[in-house]
Parts: structure tokens; C-alpha cells; sequence
């Protein structure tokens, strides 16, 4: 049976990730806290902030950019899209 959370993305109990995606305290509240749709909703939102901002992920500045709009985007308010940001249709 799939292991249910109460998702603080979606706001409604789904199906939870299988393990820990991330690593530390913040990789515990995220594996608690969030299901495996929002985690698919995550790494599209991540990719979209790194082509918008050619990030790179070997650069330290990057990454810490990534998991502060990481915690937003799951656990708090919300990661805004770049300023510029057209969606394709």
C-alpha cells in the first residue's frame, strides 16, 4: 500500500514519495510533508528556473538558490517564475 501524506503543496492527502529526495532537515520535511506529484510539480518548476537563469549546478551560489526556491515552491508560499517568463503553449 502507498504511503499517504497530508501534501502542503497541494493542500490534500496524497501518495508520498517512496524515500528521502533531498538530503538533511529540509529532505525530512519534504519526504514527510510532500507527495510524488508535487515532487514531479518541483523538478519541472526547477528546470524552468535554471534554463530562465542559466544556472549552473556545480555552482555553489546556484544551488542554495535552488533549495531556498526548493522550500518555497514546496513548503511555503509559493517560487515565482522569472520576471521575463513566457510559458510555450
Amino acid at each position: 500500500m502507498a504511503r499517504m501524506v497530508h501534501c502542503a503543496k497541494l493542500g490534500r492527502e496524497a501518495e508520498g514519495l517512496d524515500r528521502p529526495t533531498y538530503p538533511g532537515e529540509l529532505g525530512k520535511r519534504i519526504f514527510e510533508n510532500v507527495s510524488k506529484e508535487a515532487w514531479q510539480q518541483w523538478l519541472a518548476h526547477q528546470t524552468m528556473l535554471m534554463n530562465e537563469y542559466r544556472l549552473s549546478p556545480v555552482d555553489p551560489k546556484a544551488r542554495k538558490f535552488l533549495e531556498t526556491e526548493m522550500e518555497k515552491f514546496l513548503l511555503g508560499g509559493g517560487s515565482a517564475p522569472p520576471p521575463d517568463f513566457k510559458p510555450q503553449d
